[in-house]
């Protein structure tokens, strides 16, 4: 199994997963984000010669060439995640996302076409939703169309990308769809609601609610953008874990299409709902600053998973509060482990 972005947070899960199995695991990470290092020394400490790793960046086609010969499954989940990372700098985003990806299928064309690839798109390919009507509420905002308030935002949703993030990795979401139909590859892509869960560091550009958490957990001050009353699907990353697992097994009925996959209306909750999550896992409500609203921020989204349901029979199990007591734990644990660590380097 090749897992690109294998040291990331979601990848480091996967990985453990597989290895727990009894799968060898490749994992191609350049480690460029935050925590990356520690998320590997971690799977090879745990697992070790079942991990086999390759530091290097999807951006080197022959790398990545060489990487995909030989495995039976490649999890795409390299990406650069950030809006406003994409923001500051386009070109690197649009390279990683949208480049990146047609290399990992290029390579998967040319040297193991009958690997099964499953692709991590985003929610963003939505774009804004405007013409979704909202009713305002005290916390939240809500759809005023029942359908959509109780299942969620459909993939028949017209495809809009809004920013430099949501353009290349709508390119790549489509560009993986297209290679199924046009030279056959068993692909499929996975729209993600938001994920957290351990293995998340919590810095700014690595998911709102492992950020919020962490920056709780500092005692810092945490920032809203907007009224805070967008909302968002939550989905614990163990559950993410269990789809990607059944895209691999179901491949044959995925072939060529792309699904929603997150926490549905029954997990969704708005910034300023988690806030009083955090409240009591912590004692008392964090402090927050506003600030202006980000550019291409939906104030609804929640996904409707229902077609991936039907073609797998996956269901999301977490509830909300269980999983955040879970990532509150490993940070916490990780914000007592990172000093001696540090302390070791000096």
């Amino acid at each position: 199994m090749l897992i690109t972005g294998g040291a990331g947070f979601i990848g480091t899960n996967l990985a453990d997963r597989l290895c727990r199995a009894g799968r060898p695991v490749r994992v191609l990470d350049s480690l460029a984000r935050a925590g990356a290092e520690r998320n590997l020394a971690w799977l090879e400490r745990t697992h070790g010669s079942r991990v086999e790793t390759w530091v290097g960046d999807v951006r080197d086609p022959g790398l990545v060439a060489r990487a995909v010969e030989g495995v039976d499954a490649v999890f795409h989940l390299a990406a650069q995640g950030a809006i406003t990372t994409s923001l500051r700098d386009p070109r690197t985003d649009f390279d990683v996302n949208a480049g990146g990806t047609l290399n990992v299928l290029e390579a998967v064309r040319g040297f193991s076409p009958k690997a099964a690839l499953v692709y991590t798109s985003t929610h963003k390919v939505y774009g804004a939703l405007d013409g979704l009507e909202l009713e305002e509420r005290a916390t939240r905002y809500e759809p005023c169309t029942k359908e959509v308030r109780e299942e969620g935002i459909p993939e028949e949703a017209p495809l809009s990308f809004h920013s430099p993030h949501g353009c290349s990795k709508g390119a790549a979401d489509q560009y993986v769809q297209d290679y199924a139909r046009g030279y056959g590859l068993r692909a499929c892509v996975l729209r993600m609601g938001c994920i957290y869960g351990p293995h998340q560091f919590g810095t700014e550009d690595q998911g709102w609610v492992a950020h919020f958490v962490a920056t709780a957990l500092a005692g810092r001050r945490l920032s809203l953008y907007g009224d805070g009353k967008q909302v968002r699907d939550l989905l614990f990353v163990e559950d993410l874990v269990d789809a990607l697992e059944a895209a691999w097994a179901y491949m044959d009925r995925l072939q060529g299409r792309a699904f929603n996959v997150g926490g549905g209306p029954a997990r969704a909750v708005s910034p300023r709902e988690l806030l009083v999550h955090l409240s009591r896992m912590r004692d008392g409500m964090p402090g927050f600053d506003v600030h202006p609203a980000r550019v291409g921020d939906q104030r609804y989204y929640v996904s409707d998973t229902r077609l991936f349901q039907q073609a797998t029979g996956w269901r999301p199990r977490t509830a909300v509060e269980d999983g955040l007591a879970v990532l509150h734990a490993w940070l916490e644990d990780e914000a007592q482990r990172a000093p001696a660590q540090r302390g070791g380097v000096a």
